[in-house]
Formats: C-alpha cells, sequence, structure tokens
C-alpha cells in the first residue's frame, strides 16, 4: 500500500496509512469522456448565479447553496448528471471534509474534496455552517460556476 502525506496546519506532514483514505483519493472514474461531455453541455447551457442572501455583518449579497443548486441541477439533470455530497471528519488534521461526486447515466464520475479547518468549537453550529460552505463552494467548482465570495469571512473566523 502506497503510503500518503497530509499536512497539517502546523506545516507538520502525517502519514496516512488507513486503506480507506488510499482509497479515497481516486477523483474521477476510469474513462470520463461520456461525463466530461455532459458537463460541457452543462457549462455552455447554464446561467450565472443569482445572489439572494445578505451577510449583514459585510453588508454583502451572497449566493447561498440554495442559489448554486437552482442554478445548477436542472441543467445538470437534462445533462444525465446527477450530484451527490457527503461528508467525513479527519481527527489527525482536525480537518472537516466535504466531498461532491458527479455521477453520469454512463456510470461515469467525477469527485472533488474540500477541506475545510474547524475551529475551537466544533460543536453543531460550526460543523453545519462548515458542511455549508464546503457544499456551496465544492459544487461551484465542480460545475463551473464562478462566485465571488462575499461571505468567506464567516468561515474563516467561526
Amino acid at each position: 500500500m502506497s503510503e500518503v502525506q497530509e499536512t497539517l496546519p502546523s506545516g507538520q506532514e502525517v502519514p496516512i496509512k488507513n486503506e480507506i483514505e488510499v482509497d479515497n483519493m481516486s477523483n474521477m472514474s476510469e474513462k470520463i469522456d461520456k461525463i466530461a461531455t455532459a458537463l460541457a453541455k452543462v457549462q455552455s447551457e447554464m446561467g450565472t448565479v443569482s445572489k439572494s442572501s445578505v451577510n449583514p455583518f459585510f453588508k454583502s449579497k451572497y449566493a447561498d447553496i440554495n442559489d448554486v443548486l437552482i442554478t445548477a441541477l436542472p441543467v445538470l439533470s437534462k445533462n444525465g448528471i446527477s450530484v451527490f455530497q457527503g461528508n467525513r471528519y479527519c481527527t489527525v488534521s482536525n480537518g472537516f471534509y466535504v466531498t461532491t461526486m458527479l455521477m453520469h447515466g454512463s456510470g461515469q464520475w467525477l469527485k472533488t474534496e474540500v477541506r475545510l479547518p474547524l475551529d475551537k468549537k466544533r460543536d453543531a453550529q460550526a460543523v453545519g455552517s462548515a458542511c455549508t460552505y464546503g457544499r456551496r463552494y465544492g459544487l461551484a467548482a465542480a460545475v463551473g460556476i464562478a462566485m465571488f465570495d462575499d461571505d468567506g469571512n464567516a468561515a474563516s473566523h467561526g
């Protein structure tokens, strides 16, 4: 089994020897020609994301997860692509991971993972906020939606 390194916030590199961790490193099916063609169609048809939420602290508008889903899901579905998003927590790096997987009717798939550090609280509110933030940015990145981060300080300051 190959050894994978993960870098902690302190800069220390820690080997990950768990087979499940190594298996999670795969980010696409063996072939991606059909999903790539479908995703190209999605990106040519998808509109821009509306910014319907307001961040009162920064007095700015931003696209929340619902805005991203409303923009992406109909066009993805029309082109035979479904979305799965899940999460996991790594005790070694204190990292919360949100996984976004695009699955095509052909069986081909693409996967991306966003690592979000949690603050010291680690309560349900912090985890929920990190999960929503990760889902929003993970899906936007996976399907090629450009977003300006008006509310990014919420995730970085907990």
